[in-house]
């Protein structure tokens, strides 16, 4: 419970650092994902060493599943930008969502009569998390915001099933480092053509990046990898709300981020929602929240 708990805490981190950092989607991503290279390469190397190496269909589905996390990362900063660091959080907690519906599409998977009914309240809550039904909602373009945040969410829903391609019992930190790797070169390339990049931000801005490296990308994963199959489902479902609940309590902080009431009553109805979800799901809780 500790584990996952202070995992948790340490991905709600990301959202602030990356709005601290004052950087462009394409810079914030491709540092986020590069400066954990070589904080998980020599964890890599141990497991190698330990558990065996990955096989090459498990690492191509990881760098597939790279390409997809740089997505969510470029559209979630975007968004941050644009709706704020707590909702944002909030809002790519939709993907609880997306997954069983992917599992529908591509598996042909059965939905159970929980999810059918939930998924109309955590559509109501989203179009209210994001100010879109209200003027003077928090956020610089909240409808825009949501977009992205929506958007970002289906990527890393993408993400998440394409680690699952991978296998329960894929190398956990080498599958990790190659989705890193794979996530931080296809950032650099998208966001040169969207938002632009910067190689040389600064000092300043790569310190926020670090941070948002080694708590989110980092420590924050490796604790709830650890922490989260460990507990009973719906107990793990519980800490993960951690990470948008820190999220939206460090805006509201540092940045001042207050939301309206109606957002408030969005951000209720999405984490209420995500916990029903994810606790009546029989499968190992991810971490989340971009």
């Amino acid at each position: 419970m500790l584990a996952t708990s202070v995992g948790a805490l340490g991905v709600a981190t990301s959202g602030l650092f990356v709005a601290l950092s004052a950087t462009s989607p394409g810079t914030a991503s491709f540092f986020r994902c590069a400066l954990a290279l070589p904080l998980l390469a020599p964890l890599a190397l141990a497991e190698r060493v330990t558990g065996g190496r990955i096989t090459p269909l498990q690492a191509a589905w990881a760098a597939t599943a790279g390409a997809l996390f740089a997505a969510d990362a470029l559209l979630w900063t975007q968004a941050i930008h644009e709706v704020g660091v707590g909702l944002s959080v909030v809002l790519v907690n939709t993907q609880v969502v997306m997954v069983p519906l992917l599992a529908v599409a591509i598996d042909r998977e059965t939905l159970s009569r929980r999810f059918l009914v939930i998924l109309p309240v955590i559509t109501a809550g989203t179009l209210l998390t994001g100010g879109v039904l209200e003027t003077g909602a928090t956020g610089a373009a909240p409808v825009a915001g949501t977009i992205h945040a929506v958007l970002a969410a289906l990527c890393y829903s993408g993400f998440l099933f394409l680690l699952r391609r991978g296998g329960p019992d894929r190398p956990l930190v080498q599958s990790y480092l190659i989705t890193m790797a794979s996530a931080a070169v296809f950032a650099a390339a998208v966001g040169a053509m969207w938002g632009g990049f910067d190689a040389a931000p600064g000092w300043g801005p790569l310190g926020w990046l670090a941070l948002t490296a080694l708590c989110g990308q980092v420590l924050g994963w490796l604790l709830i990898a650890v922490g989260s199959p460990r507990l009973r489902v719906e107990v793990s479902s519980a800490l993960l709300l951690l990470t948008p609940v820190g999220a939206l309590l460090l805006g509201a902080i540092a940045l001042e981020e207050a939301p309206s009431a109606l957002q408030a009553l969005g951000c209720a109805l999405v984490l209420s929602s995500a916990y029903l979800v994810a606790a009546s799901n029989d499968r190992d809780p991810r971490p989340d929240g971009g």
